[in-house]
């Protein structure tokens, strides 16, 4: 199956006004980081409010944005002219990506794996953490999330450690949900973590003062890995799949990961083919 929403961006390029814009490599810049209070406000928020509904609308099957969308979404109440550019630069992405869309193919595997991963302290404003998963059902991506976290956290191990969290309550839902589809994975879930701290906090059983505050998503994963159902282990930076919905990426590293994903253009038929 190819899920695309093609005729959907064209439409939204058209209400923009961007159906001939020239197209950028990213949607979102990997240098600067978006502020509430930076710039001045735009002269219609009514209107930056409706693209950003829009583009929200358009992540179902387009996952390589959502981290660009969720950064734009955080500034609707009050936007201001770099939410704006950044907006248009999504806007230029989707115009040069049309033909992209989400791959879903059999697979010869049904084992949930997820990839987790963090921006420490990452908004300018808040100094809050991006947390950002993807779990994948065998090859096929089938749930993703960028999201900011609630709370500060002291360090990149306890912003890593409450993504990793979030990501085990989305498999453990994944697992329950096959569970009633009667389709029950026979491994465990594996969880892929780039923060070796993190992996350890994961299995180690003793509570100290450097933990207390984040006392309930240890307890919780620690849960899921004594019963079996979930495992976390470590994965290098290069193949952190989850770096895509936390932060902006270079070029070539983002086409990869996007592909890693199955963002991909449809399969060209061949000739004579029906």
């Amino acid at each position: 199956m190819f899920l695309s929403q093609r005729q959907y961006c064209l439409d939204v390029l058209a209400r923009a006004g961007m159906t001939d814009c020239k197209p950028v490599s990213t949607p979102v810049d990997c240098q600067a980081k978006l502020s509430s209070s930076v710039g001045t406000p735009v002269t219609n928020p009514t209107d930056f409010r409706s693209l950003a509904g829009a583009l929200q609308y358009l992540t179902f099957t387009r996952p390589d944005i959502s981290y660009a969308v969720q950064q734009i979404c955080l500034h609707m109440h009050a936007p201001r002219e770099p939410h704006l550019t950044a907006l248009k630069r999504i806007l230029r992405y989707v115009r040069g990506t049309l033909d992209l869309g989400l791959v879903i193919h059999r697979s010869p595997t049904t084992d949930l794996v997820a990839y987790s991963d963090a921006d420490w302290a990452g908004c300018p404003d808040t100094r809050r953490s991006t947390s950002g998963y993807a779990v994948f059902l065998g090859d096929n991506l089938i749930s993703w999330s960028a999201k900011r976290q609630h709370t500060v956290s002291r360090s990149s191990a306890e912003a890593e450690y409450r993504a990793v969290a979030n990501a085990v309550a989305e498999t453990s839902w994944l697992r329950q949900l096959l569970q009633e589809l009667h389709s029950t994975p026979s491994r465990s879930t594996i969880v892929y973590c780039d923060n070796i701290s993190a992996v350890y906090l994961s299995t180690n059983p003793v509570q100290h003062q450097r933990t207390k505050h984040i006392e309930i998503d240890l307890h919780f994963v620690r849960d899921r890995v004594a019963t079996g159902s979930v495992r976390v282990l470590h994965v290098p930076t290069t193949s952190q799949f989850a770096d895509i919905f936390t932060k902006g990426l270079p070029t070539a590293v983002f086409s990869e990961f996007r592909s890693s994903l199955n963002v991909r253009s449809p399969a060209v038929p061949t000739a004579g083919g029906c």
